[in-house]
């Protein structure tokens, strides 16, 4: 049991020590309203996004993370509006953050749009550590417990983007919040939430008239932390669907497919390993589920066009 703690409190405090302290996803094509509100509306039609994320299985206190978007153009096509809903364990770690988005667009003459977005909400974390199973209960770093706190916050975001590539911007939290705890000595300062700067960007180009390719890029910067980047490289057919490859410098490879049920729902699975994590040789791999429906849009009359990011 003694083992068992300290892997959970290696898992927990990885996330401080080296500062990536947001959640990972390799659905991240799919997810770009959770990191940049400028995405809000460019997908001209009520967008509902689902994702699920089994990190490390089989692995005692590995995240889990459950995230859920929503988004439309409103009013006018340079307006968009949006929902994030994002809920992330750790062990006994718990973050659920709740964000509205808004976006304005701008359209250029070669049918570009350049959008500007907001971000806005508030993240709940609790942390029960009272409750771990520890060798020594009196143990006073284990006394320590969060029930519950609201922490605001607010950010911003640049989208570039046109039907074929798109390049974005963004700091989805600008506040560095600071954690409490409570204990017998009193109210201290537990950990602390950086800044994460994200920079996306990816295009679709045509091999031929059935198959496409789709080369994505997500880099992520925090002070404390290597530079991240996912790398993924995917094939469409017959614009239904997928199959590709992702690289996460200094942590993961895995793959990726999805299909096309119909115009306007999508699936996707994925599954990455963690080559040098510490945890690799103790777990089964990480596991994603992705769903993603869209509320009819359309380019004329009974024409349906497809949408690539």
């Amino acid at each position: 049991m003694k083992k068992i703690i300290i892997i959970i409190f290696s898992v927990i405090f990885s996330y401080v020590a080296n500062a990536q302290q947001d959640a990972m996803y390799t659905h991240y094509m799919y997810n770009t309203l959770a990191v940049n509100p400028a995405y809000a509306g460019s997908r001209e039609a009520l967008s509902i996004t689902g994702l699920h994320r089994s990190q490390w299985v089989g692995f005692e206190g590995a995240p889990i993370t459950q995230t859920l978007t929503v988004h439309t153009p409103v009013l006018t096509k340079n307006i968009g509006l949006g929902l994030s809903v994002i809920n992330d364990k750790a062990g006994p770690t718990n973050m659920t953050s709740l964000y509205l988005d808004f976006s304005y667009r701008i359209k250029f003459k070669n049918e570009a749009k350049l959008a500007f977005g907001l971000k806005g909400g508030m993240n709940l974390r609790s942390q029960n550590l009272t409750n771990l199973d520890a060798a020594d209960s009196n143990d006073p770093e284990l006394l320590n417990d969060i029930r519950s706190q609201f922490l605001p916050n607010f950010g911003f975001g640049m989208y570039y983007f046109t039907d074929k590539y798109y390049a974005g911007v963004s700091i989805p939290k600008l506040l560095e919040n600071n954690f409490k705890t409570n204990s017998t000595s009193g109210t201290t300062n537990l950990s602390s939430e950086d800044r994460h700067y994200y920079l996306i960007g990816g295009v679709v180009l045509d091999i031929n008239e059935s198959i496409k390719f789709k080369p994505t890029s997500f880099v992520k910067i925090t002070k404390g932390a290597p530079v991240e980047a996912d790398i993924t490289a995917s094939f469409i057919f017959n614009d239904k669907f997928q199959l590709g490859a992702m690289f996460r410098t200094g942590d993961a490879v895995g793959l990726l497919a999805g299909i096309n049920i119909t115009d306007q729902f999508e699936i996707g699975y994925s599954f990455d390993w963690s080559y040098t994590n510490s945890t690799a040789h103790y777990n089964f791999g990480s596991h994603e589920v992705m769903l993603r429906y869209d509320f009819v849009y359309k380019v004329s009359e009974n024409v349906f066009s497809p949408r690539y990011f």
